[in-house]
């Protein structure tokens, strides 16, 4: 279980590089999503459709140049899987943004049905803050 669902988000992620997909088309239509500490968009999402629409849309029209991620590494436990990856994109003011993230992910029939995710909340915000969608 732990190297399938390990393979599952490693191909996510490698889709998501090459701009076939997305991680989050693996998502549960009833995810628990936590943004930890203290950025805008921290909270706990009780759903697919409400985190895109509140946290991922938002940053999105904020960008010109969507995430694209670099994983460092991944480690699967039982039904978790941690990404610690690196995110890189241009906001749409031309500035670059740049990210760390570590998501503690878990995940049920093949399906991503929580999240844990750590970032660095001042990289975010400042984007947040500077650009008006």
């Amino acid at each position: 279980m732990e190297s399938r669902n390990k393979e599952i988000i490693a191909t996510a992620f490698e889709q998501w590089a090459s701009g076939a997909g997305v991680i989050f088309d693996l998502l549960a239509d009833d995810v628990e999503w936590t943004i930890t500490g203290n950025s805008r968009i921290s909270k706990v999402y009780t759903s697919r459709r409400q985190f895109i629409d509140e946290a991922i849309v938002p940053l999105n029209q904020r960008l010109s140049k969507k995430i694209v991620p670099t994983v460092r590494a991944l480690y699967a436990g039982g039904n978790t899987v941690v990404a610690l990856w690196d995110g890189a994109a241009t906001a749409a003011d031309g500035q670059a943004y740049h990210n760390t993230y570590a998501w503690f992910m878990e995940m049920k029939g093949g399906r991503i049905v929580k999240v844990i995710a750590f970032f660095d909340a001042i990289a975010l915000n400042a984007v947040w803050d500077r650009i008006t969608p």
